[in-house]
């Protein structure tokens, strides 16, 4: 398995940027999907935005236009560029990893950062 590390959450305010950085402990090459989760506070985890291996990308419909998810192997980071933040994105954001080896899938979480915009 692999180890992710989040960084990058802080406080905005409304209509401002915020880019959450996600460090693998090794190689993502061949990592299957790195995604991002977030987890407002009293609700369920929901998957933000996702990237596979060969670089295609899916989005929540809340965030489609304002986020960006983008992979680097050769830094081993996945980033996600937050643009006009609304205080309804407060949440706790996570790093997901997922790599399947032969017919096992080993899943990845990190620690998560506090994302919060206030009004």
């Amino acid at each position: 398995q692999v180890q992710l590390v989040e960084s990058g959450g802080g406080l905005v305010q409304a209509g401002g940027s915020l880019k959450l950085s996600c460090a693998a402990s090794r190689s993502i090459f061949s990592i299957d999907f790195m995604g991002w989760y977030r987890q407002p506070p009293g609700k369920q985890r929901e998957l933000v935005a996702g990237i596979t291996r060969a670089g295609s990308t899916n989005y929540a419909d809340s965030v489609k236009g304002r986020f960006t998810i983008s992979r680097d192997n050769a830094k081993n980071t996945v980033y996600l560029q937050m643009n006009s933040l609304k205080p309804e994105d407060t949440a706790v954001y996570f790093c997901n990893a997922r790599e399947v080896v032969t017919i096992q899938l080993f899943e990845s979480w990190g620690q998560g950062t506090q994302v919060t915009v206030s009004t």
